[in-house]
This record gives structure tokens, C-alpha cells and sequence, in this order.
């Protein structure tokens, strides 16, 4: 899968391997190949190219229960058993070699083509080793199998229609890629961008994780500029084209189990022109307005089966991108996970360490998570955020541990929150410094993780009308993000005095760091 480099992805939550390698079996497309690897055996005939020869294709439509002289049986059976060839599930047996293929279609100078009436020098095609893997292999190596599987429908869904190619045909036979417009690494990458861009929009909250994703919508996201205001006719008129085209690969995507699909109404298709399509993929795209939910879904719904997830985290891994899952950082140390989930969205970042603290002891937990949130680097106040975050669940055996810090100038405040929240008597008052540098630490934390909230404008007014001369204090508080705290009270504070006032104290602690 080629992707360019990414920051870290937000981090998806995933179904146990167990239950993902039941989806994968479960996958029509990928069930009719563990079947057709099944019926493979000595009677089995396919050509130089590891494809059934046409006399057998019949056959295996039969076998798969579709009615063999229906149009829909065997090009089902053909699809399913490339599927087969290409996992391994069905080894091809080259005659000239005697021996298997090993997996993979075969090919090469060495095979001869299969002829229909049954030629001795004919390609034969057996279950392969693969194959037991099924009902004997572990959730993973389901899953592998189902990963290259899911290779070769991408392939396929990045191919022309059949009617494309025919036009294309030149007077010899030939495929005339020019007038096709069609280059095979690039609609590759359109395909591999399509994904990337829907996962996205599925781990950041977005999108699969509140409904399905607007065809529309993901069509935009390929072809319109980032920036631009009121797309021009040319770029609606490609979010059409994209729209048709997605329509296509995602009814073919949709048998391996990567998503569930919802396609263009046929009949809203025969009545609107592209200029209807491409008005639809503006109308229905983030923040909207004007379509409701049933006019957005006849322009085709997508979104990523966990299963899908699952594959096209895979596909970004190989590619370099890092994509994080929940429960990535089960084993490693409170350091790692206090600063990984700094950059997580809160529900992930709650996830992420209630898988931490499973299976650990309460007290040795709590100690560690405290040591990993010290810190006056950057990143401190967030780390701090983030574990007062992981303490909310914290039973009685972690009072020993938080009364430790009591006295610490950084986690003093955060202990008498944790402590008074739960009710333990004798938490001695924090005294003015500390009541300040927490304030600081605080803001500066939700700064961090949220940006600046329409809701961080009332917290400012409440902290500096119940603090008589707050801004005069607390300039001086000895903390590294004093500065930017008060910079960004200065921008947003709702009172314009105390904004001016804001500002002023800014400057002063500037110049006392300085």
C-alpha cells in the first residue's frame, strides 16, 4: 500500500484476533474460495494463467450452489477461485515440472494451457498446504490467509470495467492504454487513498464510528484542494467521476468482508446528470447543511467492517505509517503510555489505559503512573491530565501511593483533588503557590488536548472572579507554561478588562523567564 508519511494515527479499537479470524471465514468471498479449494483435485483443469478452464467453470459455479448457466454462477466462481490460486489455498501443479506451484496463479513459459477436453499436459490444480490452516491455524494465520486475500480484490477493484476495456481494444487485440486513460499504479494509489482517508475519518470519530460515511463525502476528500472555498465546475464534475467509481470498487469490496456498502440508488443514477452527483458530494460534505439523511444515503453509504479495520491497519503498517491499536502499550512502561496517550482523543486515551492498569497491582500502578507524570517539559501538563485521568478508577489501595506526592510541588495538587473527590479525611490544604501553579498546569493541559474550547472562556471567568487580583499573582507562578496560559486568557477571556489584564501579565512573565 503506498501512503505518504503520516503522524501518528489516532488509535483504533479492535476485536480480539479470535473474533476478527471468525469475520474473515465468514466473508462470503473469502468462504466461497475455502470452498472451491475444497472441491479442487485431479479432475481440476485451469490454463497457463492458474485460471479454470471454461469447461470447469460451470462446475464450480455448481459446486458453490449458483446455477451454472446463469450468468451471475460463474464469474463468482472465477473471482472466488483466483482468490483460492493467489492465498495458497489451491496449488496449481505445472506439467511440465511435475510438481506444484506452490500457490500463486501459474504462469511462465513452462505451463501449457489447458484445453477442455481434458489433455494430459493440461495444468492441474490440488488443495494446497494452505488449506488446513482454515480449521488448524491460529486467528493469525486466518488472518494472514484473509490479508492476501483481500490483496487480490484490491487488484481486481482497481481494474477498468469490462466494457472499458473493450472500447480500448485496438484492431489487433491489444489493450490501447492511452485511450483506456487507465494507469494501473496510479488507480492502485487513488484505491489505497480512498482507504487510508476512510479509516481516518473512522478512528477520529468522525465518521464509520457515528454512521456510515457519505459516498460523496469520500469522493470529495480524493479530489477537492484542501482550502478550497466553492469548488469550480471542473472539480464537481470529478467528484462525480470519483463517486462512479467508488460506487463500482465498493460493490466489489464489499463480498471480502472490508465493508459494508449501501449503493448508488440505480434509479437516481438513470434520472440525474453528473452536475446532480457532484451538487450532492458538495451538499453532503462536512458541516452541510439542507440534505437530509435519506437524500445523502441514495448517493451510497460506506463504511469499514472491523474486519476492514483491521486490513487497512495492516496495509498502513507495511507502509510505514504508524497506526496505533488499543492495547498496543498493555506491556510497556507508565512513561510510554502517559506520553502516547497525551495525543489520543479522550475516549481512546481512556481505553488505552484501562487496558494498562488490567492486570496490574493497584499500588505499583499508581506509584508508576505518578513518576511518569512529572516532568516541566511541554508535554508535562497533559501527561499530568492524562493521569489524573487513569487514577479516576483507582479503589482504597491506591490512597497510599497518591498521599506520597502530597508534598510534591507538581502532583500535590492533583493528589488533593484525587484524595478530596473520595472523601478521606485529613487532606491538608494546598497553600496559595501550589493553588496557582495547579491552576497554570490545568489550563495548560486542556490547551493541549483540546485547543481553545468554547467552553475554556467560562473557566477563566470563574477562576479569576473567585481569585481577588488573580492576574497580579499569578504572572510570578514558577511554571514553564505561565506565559502561554496567560497569552491565551488574553485572546479568549470573555470580560475585555480582565483580557487587557491578561495580556499585561503575559508580558511580565515573559520578562521574568526571559
Amino acid at each position: 500500500m503506498s501512503a505518504e508519511p503520516h503522524p501518528t494515527l489516532p488509535p483504533v479499537r479492535l476485536p480480539s484476533d479470535a473474533e476478527l479470524a471468525r469475520d474473515a471465514l465468514g466473508a462470503p468471498l473469502f468462504a466461497r474460495a475455502v470452498r472451491l479449494a475444497r472441491w479442487a483435485g485431479p479432475h481440476t483443469r485451469v490454463d497457463a494463467g492458474g485460471e479454470l478452464a471454461a469447461a470447469q467453470l460451470t462446475e464450480a459455479a455448481a459446486a458453490l450452489g449458483f446455477d451454472p448457466a446463469g450468468e451471475e454462477g460463474p464469474m463468482l466462481a472465477s473471482q472466488a477461485w483466483r482468490v483460492a490460486v493467489d492465498t495458497g489455498l489451491v496449488d496449481v501443479t505445472d506439467p511440465d515440472d511435475g510438481g506444484t506451484g506452490g500457490g500463486g496463479r501459474a504462469g511462465g513459459d513452462g505451463a501449457s494451457e489447458a484445453g477442455e477436453d481434458g489433455d494430459e499436459e493440461s495444468a492441474t490444480a490440488v488443495p494446497g498446504e494452505d488449506l488446513a490452516l482454515v480449521t488448524g491455524g491460529a486467528p493469525g494465520e486466518v488472518l494472514d490467509l484473509w490479508l492476501a486475500a483481500l490483496d487480490t480484490v484490491l487488484a481486481d477493484a482497481a481494474v477498468p470495467d469490462l466494457d472499458d476495456l473493450v472500447d480500448a481494444l485496438d484492431e489487433g487485440g491489444e489493450i490501447d492504454f492511452d485511450r483506456l486513460d487507465w494507469n494501473p499504479g496510479r488507480e492502485a494509489d487513488f484505491l489505497d487513498g480512498v482507504l487510508t482517508n476512510l479509516y481516518l475519518l473512522t478512528v477520529s470519530g468522525h465518521g464509520a464510528s457515528e454512521g456510515p460515511i457519505p459516498l460523496p463525502v469520500l469522493a470529495a476528500s480524493m479530489v477537492i484542494p484542501e482550502g478550497m472555498g466553492e469548488p469550480t465546475d471542473a472539480v464537481l464534475e470529478q467528484v462525480s467521476d470519483a463517486m462512479m467509481r467508488l460506487d463500482d470498487q465498493f460493490r466489489q469490496l464489499e463480498p471480502i468482508g472490508l465493508v459494508e456498502f449501501r449503493p448508488v440508488d440505480e434509479a437516481l443514477m438513470a434520472e440525474a446528470d453528473d452536475e446532480e452527483f457532484a451538487a450532492a458530494g458538495s451538499a453532503s460534505g462536512p458541516g452541510a447543511g439542507g440534505v437530509d439523511d435519506e437524500d445523502v444515503s441514495r448517493y451510497g453509504l460506506v463504511r469499514l467492517t472491523p474486519l476492514g479495520l483491521y486490513g487497512i491497519r495492516a496495509r498502513l503498517l507495511e507502509a510505514g505509517v504508524t497506526a496505533p491499536a488499543v492495547g498496543d502499550l498493555a506491556g510497556k512502561g507508565a512513561d510510554a503510555l502517559l506520553d502516547a496517550v497525551s495525543g489520543y482523543p479522550e475516549v481512546a486515551a481512556q481505553a488505552e489505559i484501562e487496558q494498562w492498569l488490567a492486570g496490574r497491582e493497584p499500588l505499583d500502578a499508581v506509584a508508576e503512573l505518578l513518576a511518569a507524570a512529572r516532568g516541566a517539559d511541554e508535554g508535562g501538563p497533559l501527561r499530568r491530565l492524562r493521569c489524573q485521568q487513569a487514577l479516576a478508577p483507582a479503589g482504597p489501595d491506591a490512597e497510599q501511593a497518591v498521599r506520597a506526592v502530597l508534598d510534591d510541588p507538581e502532583l500535590g495538587g492533583l493528589a488533593r483533588v484525587w484524595l478530596s473527590e473520595r472523601g478521606v479525611a485529613d487532606v491538608p490544604a494546598p497553600d496559595e503557590a501550589m493553588v496557582f501553579w495547579l491552576t497554570v498546569d490545568t489550563i495548560a493541559a486542556q490547551l493541549a488536548a483540546d485547543g481553545e474550547t468554547a467552553e475554556l472562556p467560562l473557566l477563566m471567568r470563574s477562576l479569576t472572579e473567585h481569585h481577588t487580583g488573580f492576574f497580579d499573582r499569578v504572572w510570578r507562578v514558577d511554571h514553564p507554561a505561565t506565559a502561554y496560559v496567560l497569552e491565551a486568557m488574553g485572546r479568549t477571556h470573555p470580560d475585555k478588562k480582565a483580557a487587557k489584564e491578561a495580556r499585561k501579565a503575559a508580558f511580565k512573565a515573559r520578562s521574568r523567564q526571559a
